[in-house]
């Protein structure tokens, strides 16, 4: 078999088709939470914490801060150490809603799949030996 028709068979496999649409989902699921986090969380706890605050400046420098330097991007491009905390913030709120998301819809998936009828199960196969003495039995009975 030449390796073209082996990355054909692969590729047409239903497994890699759902994952490759799952993927082309998860992407556009992904920028779907980060607009949701940064145009409308993060701009109700603005609002609640009373104020416009700029999460992406929320930072704190390690060690010296010589110019007093206030915004995260004069401090990085100074060179100073700096703990962004507010981006992080921002990122951990994405993954957090996200796995949210992701958890709700195994669980409804879970749920729909215990709703299908159960397939009935097909009879165990009789072993051969107990096969062989019940063969014997009917023709002793037939005999006797």
């Amino acid at each position: 078999m030449s390796i073209v028709q082996e990355f054909k068979e692969f590729a047409v496999k239903g497994n890699v088709m759902d994952l490759a649409v799952g993927v082309i989902i998860g992407g556009a699921f992904g920028k779907i939470i980060d607009s949701m986090v940064k145009d409308i969380i993060m701009p109700v706890i603005s609002w609640i914490l009373g104020g416009d605050v700029d999460y992406s400046n929320w930072f704190l420098v390690l060690g010296d801060n010589p110019n007093n330097l206030n915004t995260l991007k004069a401090a990085q491009d100074a060179g100073l150490n700096v703990l962004a905390y507010g981006n992080f913030l921002t990122i951990l709120i994405n993954f957090l809603l996200l796995a949210w998301v992701v958890f709700l819809l195994v669980k409804i998936m879970n749920k729909m799949r215990r709703q299908q009828p159960a397939e009935p199960e097909a009879p165990a196969a009789t072993p051969e030996d107990i096969e062989l003495l019940r063969e014997i039995r009917d023709e002793l009975k037939r005999k006797g």
